[in-house]
């Protein structure tokens, strides 16, 4: 039976810089949103509250769903279901503390300078999110709907 990977992201800006986390995948450093995988017994806006912390150390709330995005990975057998939160900062942007062992860093980092790394991005995705965001893309959180 098939299953996609169900995760979540979080485009944070402040400043306009993004934050973006770098970790290692396959023997290479690559640039994502903090992002993970739903886990069991919890909505999508709680994961994506839980991701941000591990990977960044920040304990901020979603603003908006950004929007929902699916991705097969080419090659692969894998397909991913993303869903995309927005929280915009104002003021100086926050230091970040990664929890998690498996970020190397967290950087902000403008948008001349994601495109810069286009080829160490971790998937099409991210910068597809960013896009989105700056085309004034939004959904509201209601948009969601989750029953436990």
């Amino acid at each position: 039976m098939f299953k996609p990977n169900t995760t979540v992201a979080c485009v944070v800006v402040c400043q306009q810089k993004f934050l973006l986390v770098e970790e290692t995948e396959n023997a290479r450093q690559v640039f994502n949103q903090p992002a993970g995988h739903l886990e069991k017994d919890e909505s999508l806006f709680e994961a994506a509250k839980r991701e941000l912390y591990e990977e960044t150390g920040l304990q901020l709330i979603p603003q908006y769903l950004l929007g929902i995005y699916q991705n097969q990975v080419p090659d692969n057998d894998l397909q991913y279901l993303r869903f995309c939160y927005v929280i915009e900062l104002e003021g100086m942007p926050p230091t970040t503390a990664p929890q998690d062992n498996d970020i190397t860093a967290a950087h902000w980092l403008s948008y001349s300078e994601i495109e810069d790394k286009i080829d160490s991005l971790r998937s099409p995705m991210v910068k597809l999110c960013i896009d989105d965001y700056l085309s004034g893309q939004k959904l509201p959180l209601s948009a969601v709907k989750s029953f436990f």
